[in-house]
């Protein structure tokens, strides 16, 4: 079995991502990463998930992004609520971290080149595009061109990197409808930017807004215990 390295949020895309990778028979390494979000249950949800999926192994990968702040997700800035999906779809919201993707991605591919997996599976789409720069497909492929550049293994021709996204032209609809195809139980995953206490998804941030959108577009009950 080919191996696959999989980023790992705990999330609606990276789970159907995660689906896609064990459809398609590759041996599955998950990553995680505890970067101070302020939203970390997510990391249970991805520990759920890993174990339910079976994977090869689980590394949690833990860097403090909160020290750097420039997000409503590391720092005290407000998560945005109740906004329209004019207004989401709309420049790029206070909650992207910078350089997240480029960050975590490196960390997938010192480990595919560890494991000599010749994947990554990245779980960014359609949705995510209008506002974070890191989703878009030419930023997939800069990367997957630096990552061939950048390890021994690709050097001396042992290994060949693909970054794999497999949902990127998808809308949440559709990723949704996909993942029960393949088995995914969503009640298992985490989105909310901002829950409560008790875990509650809030209901209201733009990631919650979204999901609600995507289980009503797809025509499938969303399972999420929201706050409101």
């Amino acid at each position: 079995m080919k191996k696959a390295v999989i980023l790992s949020s705990g999330g609606i895309d990276s789970t159907t991502a995660m689906a896609v990778a064990r459809q398609e028979g590759y041996d599955i390494y998950s990553l995680s990463f505890d970067y101070g979000q302020r939203h970390n249950l997510e990391l249970e949800a991805a520990r759920r998930i890993s174990a339910v999926f079976g994977v090869r192994e689980h590394l949690v990968i833990r860097l403090d992004m909160s020290r750097i702040g420039g997000s409503a997700l590391t720092s005290d800035i407000p998560v945005p609520k109740s906004k329209s999906e004019v207004q989401i779809a709309s420049g790029i919201p206070v909650t992207y971290v910078p350089a997240r993707n480029t960050i975590f991605l490196a960390y997938g591919l010192a480990w595919a080149e560890v494991l000599e997996a010749p994947d990554i599976f990245i779980g960014v789409n359609a949705l995510d595009y209008s506002g974070y720069p890191d989703c878009r497909p030419e930023y997939i492929r800069a990367f997957e061109t630096m990552a061939n550049l950048a390890i021994k293994a690709a050097v001396e021709g042992r290994l060949r990197i693909a970054v794999r996204a497999p949902l990127i032209g998808m809308t949440k609809a559709q990723i949704i409808r996909l993942g029960v195809s393949l088995g995914v139980d969503y009640s298992m995953t985490h989105s909310c930017y901002d829950p409560s206490p008790d875990g509650k998804a809030c209901g209201d941030c733009d990631s919650c807004l979204l999901r609600k959108k995507g289980f009503r577009e797809a025509g499938i009950e969303d399972p999420t215990l929201y706050a409101t």
